[in-house]
């Protein structure tokens, strides 16, 4: 019993933290435990913890103690850290006695929806609530009337104050959507679903006040041109035969004073960015040092999200992979993910997932087993970052439209799921009169399925058209009422690719 009682071991795992339960040891056991080292010895693995206890050591330590986890060494381990403007970081983000810390990201509204480039910042923002700290996303309302260099090879065109307006409303309400779905509400097990752990900001707010001469005395003194030039992002540009403006030179300063103001007046400790914002956070963290001689602000960058191959990842064939259902559906966001390639779905799965370490090492090795189904783990990854992006509810639509967009699936096809999946395939529309009564041969024809009559004979015979994903096996199959989906649409296929929607007018 003694030795039970001496090597005590509680291993626990958790999403967000790790909980010091203290005990006291019986009256039997108190020669023993006078013996015992006040010491307390943590063991950890990725994602337990293995606690040897002495019972003396809790009876000075306070109930109920929780740790953080380290966000930073999460992010480091999943490949989410590039840089950190000090290893200091990492003791302020689980330092028990200092308290969470407010971290801040920035989006320039220069559209309407944010877009995948963007998805590694909420997705960052998101590691750092579930640690137990508080986030910040910043609306660039005047910064994006400048336009942010970095990256950029041509000046970004000047928006107008309504389309900006527009802009500002439509990226608000998708980062409210994401980080503020109940996909994210697992914080710490006291947060408040409705506490202050999400706020959105806008620059424009204390911008707008400022005049060129306030700039100048205020900020403008203490910028070096010789350090604002040897940023890389400036650099770039003035090698280049556009070079660059002094509208956007002024960018870095812009962002710099913005992490200075959030500091000073919101508490924000912390800026994040990709790789390519290194120069505009550490204008930041120079100037809350030189103006409020002041030190705990810090910077953390994290990769660009690029393929194994270097290119960009976040472009289909149709341009932009955007983040807003209403520019892009749920089902097309899945299908997207669906179709990474084996080169890069782990590491996706990793910097794109809030799935423990060892279950994502666990499906790497499935997929080098025999019997492996290819796109099992694509599948996944489509799962949980269209979870993470457009909710239970969007998950369900696209998984439902995937289904629904089998031939011969069973699942029954109503309006609304065909709709969701109508700007995915070809579409027509026809005059109900029209499709009644019409021959199916005719209507693929007319629906433009088919060049000629005889090529959707032949497919008929060979059993390779379908109705509303039925199979056909009728050559003189006739259009009935019961046959239009809810009055409204048909959905006709040609093998597994080729589809056309029927609107019926």
């Amino acid at each position: 019993m003694a030795a039970i009682f001496a090597s005590r071991s509680l291993l626990f795992s958790h999403p967000t933290k790790l909980f010091l339960i203290p005990f006291k040891p019986s009256s039997s056991s108190s020669s023993l435990s006078s013996n015992l080292s006040a010491s307390l010895r943590l063991q950890f693995t990725r994602a337990t913890c293995s606690l040897q206890i002495s019972p003396s050591a809790f009876e000075s330590q306070q109930q109920h103690r929780v740790l953080r986890r380290n966000v930073v060494e999460i992010l480091e381990e999943r490949g989410l850290l590039e840089s950190i403007t000090s290893d200091s970081l990492r003791t302020a983000c689980s330092d028990p006695a200092a308290g969470p810390l407010k971290v801040y990201c920035g989006f320039d509204p220069t559209a309407e929806s944010l877009h995948l480039g963007n998805l590694l910042g909420l997705i960052v923002l998101s590691w750092f609530r579930r640690c137990g700290h508080k986030a910040v996303a910043l609306i660039g309302g005047a910064t994006a009337r400048i336009g942010d260099p970095s990256g950029k090879t041509l000046e970004r065109p000047e928006l107008d104050a309504d389309t900006l307006e527009k802009n500002i409303v439509g990226i608000s309400n998708v980062i409210r959507r994401i980080l503020g779905g109940t996909q994210n509400m697992y914080l710490n097990a006291n947060s408040n679903p409705d506490d202050s752990s999400l706020v959105i900001l806008n620059n424009y707010d204390w911008w707008k006040e400022f005049s060129l001469l306030d700039f100048l005395k205020r900020v403008g003194r203490y910028a070096r041109v010789g350090s604002m030039i040897a940023k890389e992002s400036v650099r770039k540009r003035l090698e280049s035969e556009q070079g660059m403006s002094y509208t956007e030179f002024t960018y870095q300063l812009l962002q710099g004073y913005d992490f200075l103001y959030l500091f000073q007046n919101e508490g924000v400790n912390v800026q994040i960015g990709g790789s390519d914002q290194w120069g505009n956070i550490t204008a930041g963290t120079e100037l809350i040092r030189k103006i409020l001689q002041a030190e705990g602000a810090y910077g953390l960058t994290f990769p660009l999200l690029l393929k194994s191959d270097g290119t960009k990842f976040g472009k289909s064939e149709d341009g932009a992979i955007w983040l807003s259902p209403a520019f892009l559906s749920p089902y097309k966001f899945y299908q997207y993910f669906f179709s990474v390639p084996d080169a890069d779905v782990i590491r996706f799965m990793k910097i794109l997932t809030f799935l423990d370490i060892e279950e994502i090492e666990a499906l790497e090795r499935e997929m080098t087993k025999p019997g492996y189904l290819p796109n099992t783990i694509q599948r996944r990854l489509a799962e949980e970052v269209t979870r993470f992006v457009h909710g239970e509810d969007g998950l369900n639509e696209a998984l439902k439209a995937t289904e629904a967009l089998k031939p011969g699936s069973q699942t029954k096809l109503d309006w609304k799921t065909i709709e969701g999946i109508a700007e995915d395939v070809p579409s027509c529309s026809l005059a109900y009169d029209e499709v009644l009564n019409l021959s199916l041969v005719d209507l693929s024809v007319s629906a433009g399925l088919f060049d000629s009559k005889s090529a959707a004979r032949r497919m008929l015979k060979q059993g390779g058209i379908y109705l509303n994903n039925i199979r056909v096996n009728k050559e003189d199959k006739m259009i009935e009422a019961v046959d239009i989906v809810d009055g409204k649409v048909l959905l006709l296929s040609a093998g597994k690719k080729n589809k056309v929607l029927v609107r019926i007018a």
